[in-house]
């Protein structure tokens, strides 16, 4: 252990860019020093790669939760999971596996203290069933964004014979989410994707009735084929021309669950970013809910919403699709492929074992 690692940021992708592997380097760094009275010394096990990410390569995010990216300096994303090496804080032992879901460096080993704004929280790995990734996906951010996004916004009755369409369908909200709306009484449930393989892994796994490729059909014809009475649920995980032409085709009094806008992730704009005067019109005269969804703003419901999905994953009812890329050297490279559509479920990057 005398040997450490990180991912740097070396650039910016510039004004409107798409972000590129050279974005990124990878470079040798100190290892860290002894943990003082209440650090912990982390060795990293997974990290996760989020869409949200690419608003931190901007010079200005447009979100006040987020800070930029510094060129030259040490990256870092949301959530992490990792193993105690070393302990002076009576809380945590070595071996210990923990996680946190805010501000976890891209970096192989770090030393720690426990704070508010990024907390760590001990594992009991026995109640995952082998599977130490479910607290970066299911049950984590991921499942709290799609779980309480869909229970608090997507307005969905049981008895209502209400139709939903999730954009970014085989993303990590999306497949979640998707799901969720059919737990919860859609009736019919359709998803856009961009390629076959997607389209197959949600009707064939995943329990979507539909799914359109919209990189070969047309999203507008295939809607109103596929809901005939109109939309009345939209779990937003894109944004820009779909997103339209979506609720071009949603029922008076429906509602808009806004998750994310990646389709304009890459344009120089604040979140989320404007829309035409013609869809906002739309929304004006049909009662047509859509307000920004940020899952920080239900902390009280995190603890009763991860014991819900905890039981409908262990029962069964819910599953979790990963996409894992080897080595902390490839983390900007996950994040590339991830922000060009080469996931399914959730993007992660293994680092090491415990």
């Amino acid at each position: 252990m005398s040997t450490n690692a990180h991912v740097i940021f070396v650039k910016r992708p510039g004004v409107d860019g798409a972000p590129a592997d050279d974005n990124f380097g990878f470079e040798e760094c100190p290892f860290p020093p002894d943990p003082e009275p209440g650090e912990i010394l982390i060795k990293t096990l997974y990290l996760s790669v989020d869409p949200a990410l690419r608003c931190r390569m901007n010079e200005k995010t447009g979100a006040d939760y987020l800070t930029p990216w510094k060129i030259g300096e040490e990256a870092g994303g949301f959530g992490g999971l990792g193993q105690v090496i070393k302990s002076a804080d009576p809380e945590f032992s070595p071996g210990d596996i923990l996680e946190s879901q805010f501000g976890w460096p891209w970096v192989a080993y770090f030393k720690q203290r426990q704070n508010k704004q990024t907390p760590l929280r001990k594992l009991d790995t026995a109640l995952l069933g082998g599977n130490l990734t479910l607290p970066l996906t299911v049950l984590g951010m991921i499942g709290l964004t799609s779980y309480l996004g869909v229970k608090e916004k997507g307005g969905i009755k049981l008895g209502h014979n209400q139709a939903m369409v999730v954009s970014g369908a085989a993303g990590a909200c999306g497949s979640i989410a998707g799901q969720l709306g059919r737990l919860e009484g859609c009736t019919t449930v359709v998803g856009i994707c961009g390629s076959v393989e997607k389209c197959k892994v949600l009707t064939e796994e995943l329990g979507f009735d539909a799914a359109i490729n919209y990189k070969t059909e047309d999203v507008k014809e295939k809607l109103a084929e596929l809901c005939p009475c109109g939309v009345d649920v939209y779990f937003d995980n894109v944004g820009g021309e779909i997103s339209n032409t979506v609720i071009n085709q949603m029922n008076k009094d429906s509602n808009v669950i806004l998750c994310g806008q990646i389709a304009v992730y890459n344009q120089d704009l604040p979140y989320p970013p404007p829309i035409p005067e013609s869809i906002e019109s739309r929304l004006k005269e049909l009662n047509i809910s859509r307000t920004r969804f940020l899952v920080l703003n239900y902390v009280e419901k995190f603890e009763e919403s991860l014991k819900k999905l905890a039981e409908l994953v262990l029962s069964g009812k819910l599953k979790v699709r990963e996409t894992t890329m080897e080595g902390l050297e490839n983390t900007g490279k996950a994040f590339v492929s991830m922000m060009n559509g080469g996931n399914i479920g959730k993007q992660l990057v293994h680092v090491a074992d415990p």
